[in-house]
């Protein structure tokens, strides 16, 4: 595909420092200017050879950007939009990396009064616990998801500019509506972390807490890791899609009251039979199969 003049990227933490990085390697681009609320992840940026520049606003680093990437928190997005939306050219190529989608486009059309034309909301599915530019990584999203969640107005030349730039950076696309998305990754994503959240919150309010935590073994390990992703990155994401959130929640409570049923009563059939079912589903998916797979 056509090389970009300049990436604009706002937000120089770990998933904007790995764009741009990948980027680079896959000679996409000529320059990257950056930005990020703290004058000091932005010179680090530019320090670690991530940037070329360090831009002083989210205005100065879209001024001559035919490619712009927002990736800071959800949160954060209304702020961002606002304070670059006199300098976007029309034919720039926009996206966002934010976990959920309907909210970004809500706040944008707001800002924008109608959406820009060549806006793209995306998700990568891609990251780790780290959150700063110093975590960016090459491969980040090497083999991974990125869903497109293109709106009424985003032109389709936008759209296939955003597929195949994502697809160079070796990732598989999926283009699917903004409530879709946001439905899908309440259930796969967002509810998991919630509860991993919430059981660790337990275990920690316990007299015995350090006992339990000192004799955790591997199975703790792998249910718990997602609990120790970001504070504030999750808390908005929880925010941001609680009513899709709250739904599977229900679901997952009805689930636990048929296994504390179960339980209360010793019934040795009923406990087994659902957790064959889970067994079952479980087993039979790999996210390698999944990815072969139309969501």
């Amino acid at each position: 595909m056509k090389k970009f003049k300049q990436l604009g990227l706002i937000g120089c933490g770990m998933m904007g420092g790995s764009f741009a990085k990948a980027l680079r390697r896959a000679g996409l681009v000529e320059r990257i200017v950056g930005y990020s609320k703290s004058p000091t992840n932005t010179e680090h940026a530019k320090r670690l050879g991530i940037v070329d520049e360090a831009a002083a606003s989210a205005l100065q680093a879209v001024m001559g950007s035919d490619l712009i990437l927002v990736a800071v928190p959800v949160s954060a997005t209304g702020e961002v939009f606002k304070a670059f939306r006199l300098g976007l050219s029309k034919d720039s190529l926009v996206m966002d990396v934010g976990s959920t989608k309907q909210d970004v486009i809500a706040t944008v059309e707001v800002i924008f009064g109608e959406l820009p034309t060549h806006f793209v909301p995306a998700h990568p599915i891609a990251g780790k616990a780290g959150a700063g530019i110093e975590e960016a990584e090459v491969d980040l999203y090497t083999d991974r998801r990125v869903i497109l969640t293109p709106t009424a107005r985003t032109h389709e030349d936008a759209i296939a500019k955003a597929r195949a730039l994502w697809q160079a950076l070796d990732t598989q696309v999926f283009t699917m509506t903004a409530a879709q998305h946001d439905g899908i990754f309440a259930a796969v994503s967002h509810l998991p972390h919630l509860l991993a959240f919430a059981y660790i919150h337990g275990i920690a309010g316990q007299a015995d807490a350090q006992q339990f935590l000192h004799m955790a073994g591997p199975g703790f390990r792998d249910f718990t890791r997602i609990a120790g992703g970001d504070v504030d990155v999750w808390r908005d994401i929880f925010l941001a899609n609680r009513n899709e959130i709250l739904k599977q929640l229900a679901i997952t409570r009805t689930s636990i009251e048929q296994m504390e049923k179960a339980l209360q009563s010793s019934q040795s059939k009923p406990l087994r039979d659902l957790i064959e079912v889970a067994s079952v589903v479980r087993n039979g998916w790999s996210i390698n199969k999944s990815m072969t797979q139309h969501v």
